[in-house]
């Protein structure tokens, strides 16, 4: 069996594991032994973890573990469940072994580096990003703002002019610690309004106007590959929704371009390890 492959016996050794894994992808499989459907799809999820060695795959018997599948809100099994840093990103019901394997690379590629932070405690937030609630104000029709949230290839241009406009809507409330704007041409943003929570999208003359939470005033070595632009920490707590104005960029050319937009932080609300209650004994004694 791989190492990062666990099978998880009580609530504590639960606990114990999302805890500790931090900003690394955790995906959990609750199953059955009576489930027909769980033992399909079990070589398959152990054959995951060879491949994924940066993940950590756990596996609940929710008969064996009944207060934490209850508490996981586990109604089907075989259930998945995908956390980072203890919090629920995403979750699926069934054997569905592509299904199950596109998730996983997904989350886990989310930064483009396997599930590593460049920042301890925190991770990339693009899992977070809710695209219904997302758009871009002068994006080229061929290269949109969803180009840039991923380091797989493709970018984000502006269309008309240098300025752009970028909402980008949360699933959840987060803590926002940092940003990456990686950008190979020299037509990178410049001049850059960051604004939080706004109840809709902006237009261009109230970016213009506004008074932002924060403002970017970037040189050429904050849009290398890896550079970490920081942001207001303190002020940046509850953000459901950021919206980025690009005022100008590096060369002054017509048009303004981004590979890759990465967004640093955690979220607001985790897993709550005190629900977990102890099994046996009581704390500080052995088992």
């Amino acid at each position: 069996m791989a190492a990062n492959l666990k099978v998880i016996k009580d609530e504590v050794e639960f606990s114990t594991e999302l805890s500790s894994a931090g900003t690394r992808l955790v995906v959990v499989d609750f199953h059955a032994t009576w489930c027909g459907p769980c033992r399909v799809i079990a070589p398959q999820f152990s054959d995951m973890a060879l491949r994924y060695p940066k993940v950590l795959f756990l596996k609940v018997d929710v008969d064996e573990c009944q207060e934490v599948a209850r508490r996981e809100e586990v109604t089907a099994m075989p259930t998945f469940i995908f956390y980072i840093n203890m919090n629920k990103v995403d979750s699926m019901k069934g054997a569905d072994a592509a299904q199950l394997e596109e998730k996983i690379k997904r989350h886990a590629s989310s930064d483009g580096d396997d599930g590593d932070s460049p920042v301890k405690g925190h991770s990339d937030l693009v899992t977070f990003v809710n695209k219904s609630a997302s758009e871009c104000l002068n994006e080229s029709d061929d290269h949109t703002f969803e180009h840039c949230l991923t380091s797989k290839g493709g970018y984000l241009e502006s269309d008309c002019d240098e300025q752009l406009i970028i909402n980008l809507g949360f699933q959840q409330s987060l803590k926002l610690h940092s940003l990456r704007i990686h950008c190979t041409n020299g037509n990178g943003p410049k001049t850059v309004k960051l604004f939080i929570n706004q109840p809709h999208t902006l237009d261009f003359d109230s970016a213009d106007s506004m008074e932002p939470v924060q403002l970017l005033l970037l040189q050429p070595e904050d849009l290398t590959e890896g550079a970490l632009i920081p942001l207001k920490y303190v002020k940046l707590q509850n953000v459901m929704s950021m919206t980025l104005f690009v005022k100008d960029n590096q060369n002054g050319d017509e048009t303004t371009r981004i590979d890759y937009l990465s967004i640093i932080g955690s979220p607001t609300t985790t897993t709550n390890m005190a629900d977990f209650k102890r099994v046996a004994g009581k704390k500080g004694e052995s088992h």
